[in-house]
């Protein structure tokens, strides 16, 4: 129940911050605001979803190092056995859980399986969030650079 809990509370928060960070971007990028700099603002906006994912996979790593050290619903383990964790191996987990790259050298022992799943769904949903967004960016600014 605790994995569960601590998943829902991840997924939230995920989730809102991407829907702020694309509308806050969506904001700073408006057509009025900007006439002839579109390489800027695509650079921009495709920088600033890096930096929205990479928060988003921050959320998780914490979210394993509290399921793993306070709440201990689960264990990390790898391929000789018990897996010595350090705090950059949970973003390292979560990184590779979040791009759907799969699982490694480490994998989740327990309950905290139930949190790496479902980080599975949520960056899969979350990157195509921002590939449509960063699609409708690019139709809006492509056609706007100068011709030499």
């Amino acid at each position: 129940m605790l994995a569960l809990g601590c998943a829902v509370v991840l997924i939230i928060v995920s989730v809102i911050s991407h829907y702020e960070g694309l509308r806050l971007l969506s904001a700073a990028i408006e057509p009025e605001k900007h006439h002839e700099r579109p390489r800027r603002l695509m650079l921009v906006v495709i920088f600033s979803v890096i930096c929205i994912h990479l928060l988003e996979i921050l959320y998780f790593g914490v979210g394993y190092w509290v399921g793993h050290d306070i709440l201990q619903i689960g264990t990390f383990e790898g391929i000789r056995g018990q897996f010595i964790i350090q705090p950059k191996d949970y973003l390292y987990f979560s990184a590779e859980t979040y791009t759907s790259l799969g699982i490694g050298d480490a994998y989740p022992v327990g309950d905290l399986r139930l949190i790496a799943s479902i980080e599975s769904l949520v960056g899969l949903l979350l990157i195509g969030w921002s590939t449509s967004f960063t699609y409708i960016a690019m139709t809006k600014y492509w056609n706007k650079h100068t011709r030499s």
